[in-house]
C-alpha cells in the first residue's frame, strides 16, 4: 500500500532519519528516508539522505543511484556535482570523480569544496603538482578550513618538502576527523621548549603501523634529558617495553599521574626538526626476544630454502569510511601470491593476523599465527626469518624497524611516507617498494615480485644477525 504524502510525516522522517545518521545508526536512518521517499517521491532532501546512509554502509552502488535521483529532482549545482564525485572516489573510480569536480568548478569557480575534492583526486591519481596546485586554489578560497592545509601537508611531504609539510601537518589535530589532538592541562611541546629534567608524555594516534614508524622518536627525546613516557596501542605495549630501555611504555588509554609537557608521536617530526637528510633511520630501534627467535629459528630450520613470511591485507575499518577505503585498495587475497609457490628454494609462512584464507592449489603455506598474541610475538618470528612480503601494513614497519628485510607491495595512490618516485625508503634501509603502475594492477606488482624473489633465492644469502642478548624477557 503506498503511503500518502503528508508534509508532517515526511519532516519528521527527514527529521529522525538525520538523528539517526548523527548516532552512526545507519540502518535505522536508512529506514528513515525510505519511509520520506514513500510518502514523497520527487522531493530531493529524501533522496539525498538516502546516499549518506548508503554510503556509511558501504553501498556505494547503490549510493550513486540515489545520488542521481537527487541531482535530477534538485538540479546539477556545483555542490551536488562535486559530492557526486565523492561517491566515484567511494567507487575507486577516480576519473570519473575527477571529471566531476571540474564540471562543478566549472559551474562555480568559487566553490572551494571541489578544488579540495580536486585536490583529493589528483593525488589518489598521484598527479602531484596538480594536487598542490588545488590545494592552493581551495586555500585561497576558504582559509578557515583546516582540511585544505592538512591535505596540502600531506601533499608536501610525499614530494619530500618536509620543512613547510611537518608545519602543515599538524593541521590534522583540526580536521572533520581529527588525530593527535588530545587535550590536556599541560601544555604540548613542539621543540619550542628545553625539555631536560622534564617528564615527557608522548602518546600514539592514528594506527599501529604510524606508532611503529614513529617510536623510533622516544629515544631522541630522552636524550635531551627528558624522561619519557609513551602510551601506546595495547598490542605494541610489550614490543615496545622490551625495545625502549628506560622509557616508561604505558597502555594508549592510560594517563600518566603526572608530566611536564606532551606531544602526539606524529608531531615528533616537527618537534625535532626532522628533514629528508636527517630521518633517524638507524635499524634495528625494535627488538626480539633472543629466546623467542631461537625458538622459531629451530622450528623453521624443519623447512627447506628461504623462509619468507606473507601478509596479505590490512584491517578493515567499517567505522572509518576513507580509512576502510583505503584498507581495501591497499588489500590482496592469498591468492594474489599463487604465482610464487612454485620457486624453488623457498618456504611460505603466514603472517597475517585475524584472517583465515585457504592456500591456492600447488601453495604449501604455514600457519602459525594463532601462536603470536602481540607483536612481541610476532617480532620474534619475523626476526627469524629470511624475508618478509608484505601490503603496507603495521608488519611492514614492524619488519622495517627490526632491520629485516622487507618488500613492500604499494598501492597507486601511496601513503606520503613512501615518497614520490622511490623503490627505497629513508625510514627503513632494509625495504623495497614494489608499485602499482595503475590504480588496482596487482598482477604487474606481482609480476615483479616473482621476478625479484627468483633472483634472490639464486643468489646467496648471508645468515640473519642475532638478536642483541640485553633484549632476553
Amino acid at each position: 500500500m503506498a503511503i500518502s504524502f503528508r508534509p508532517a510525516a515526511f519532516r519528521n522522517d527527514l527529521e529522525d532519519g538525520g538523528k539517526f545518521l548523527a548516532q552512526a545508526a545507519l540502518p535505522a536512518a536508512l529506514a528513515c528516508f525510505d519511509r520520506a521517499i514513500a510518502r514523497a517521491p520527487d522531493v530531493a532532501a529524501g533522496h539525498i539522505g538516502r546516499t549518506t546512509a548508503l554510503r556509511g554502509l558501504g553501498r556505494f552502488e547503490e549510493a550513486l543511484i540515489s545520488y542521481d535521483t537527487a541531482i535530477a529532482l534538485a538540479g546539477a549545482t556545483a555542490d551536488m556535482i562535486s559530492n557526486r564525485g565523492m561517491i566515484l572516489l567511494d567507487l575507486q573510480q577516480v576519473r570519473a570523480a575527477l571529471a566531476c569536480f571540474d564540471r562543478a568548478i566549472t559551474l562555480t569557480p568559487g566553490f572551494a569544496p571541489a578544488h579540495h575534492n580536486r585536490a583529493v583526486a589528483a593525488l589518489c591519481l598521484q598527479l602531484l603538482p596538480e594536487a598542490l596546485a588545488s590545494c592552493n586554489r581551495s586555500i585561497a578560497l576558504d582559509p578557515h578550513d583546516p582540511g585544505n592545509f592538512a591535505a596540502k601537508g600531506v601533499i608536501l611531504l610525499q614530494l619530500g618538502d618536509f620543512d613547510a609539510g611537518w608545519q602543515l601537518y599538524e593541521w590534522r589535530k583540526r580536521t572533520k576527523n581529527p588525530a593527535g589532538n588530545r587535550i590536556f592541562s599541560q601544555s604540548a611541546w613542539l621543540g619550542d621548549a628545553d625539555i631536560a629534567g622534564k617528564t615527557v608524555f608522548l602518546h600514539a594516534e592514528q594506527g599501529l603501523g604510524d606508532t611503529l614508524q614513529f617510536c623510533r622518536y622516544a629515544a631522541l627525546v630522552q636524550a635531551r634529558g627528558a624522561q619519557v613516557i609513551m602510551s601506546v596501542q595495547t598490542g605494541l605495549r610489550r614490543l615496545l617495553q622490551r625495545s625502549t630501555p628506560g622509557i616508561v611504555v604505558i597502555d594508549e588509554d592510560d594517563i600518566p599521574d603526572s608530566f611536564d609537557l606532551h606531544c602526539p608521536m606524529m608531531s615528533l617530526p616537527l618537534a625535532l626538526g626532522t628533514t629528508l637528510a636527517t630521518i633517524p633511520a638507524t635499524v634495528p630501534y625494535l627488538h626480539p626476544d633472543f629466546e623467542g627467535t631461537a625458538h622459531w629459528r629451530a622450528r623453521l630450520a624443519e623447512l627447506p630454502g628461504m623462509k619468507i613470511g606473507l601478509v596479505w591485507a590490512g584491517s578493515p575499518r567499517p567505522d572509518q569510511p576513507d580509512a576502510d577505503a583505503i584498507d581495501k585498495r591497499r588489500s590482496i587475497t592469498l591468492a594474489h601470491y599463487a604465482d610464487l609457490a612454485d620457486i624453488p628454494g623457498i618456504s611460505l609462512i603466514s603472517l597475517q593476523k585475524g584472517q583465515t584464507a585457504t592456500a591456492p592449489p600447488g601453495m604449501i603455506l604455514h600457519d602459525w599465527t594463532d601462536d603470536l598474541t602481540d607483536f612481541a610475538d610476532t617480532a620474534d618470528l619475523v626476526a627469524a626469518l629470511d624475508l618478509v612480503i608484505t601490503v603496507d601494513t603495521s608488519v611492514a614497519h614492524l619488519a622495517g624497524g627490526l632491520g629485516r628485510p622487507v618488500w613492500i607491495l604499494n598501492r597507486f595512490d601511496q601513503c606520503w611516507r613512501w615518497l614520490e618516485g622511490r623503490d627505497d625508503s629513508p625510514w627503513y634501509p632494509t625495504a623495497r617498494l614494489f608499485h602499482q603502475s595503475a590504480p588496482g594492477d596487482w598482477a604487474g606488482v606481482l609480476a615483479a615480485v616473482r621476478q625479484a624473489l627468483v633472483a634472490l633465492v639464486s643468489a646467496p644469502a648471508p645468515p640473519p644477525p642475532p638478536p642483541h642478548p640485553r633484549h632476553r624477557e
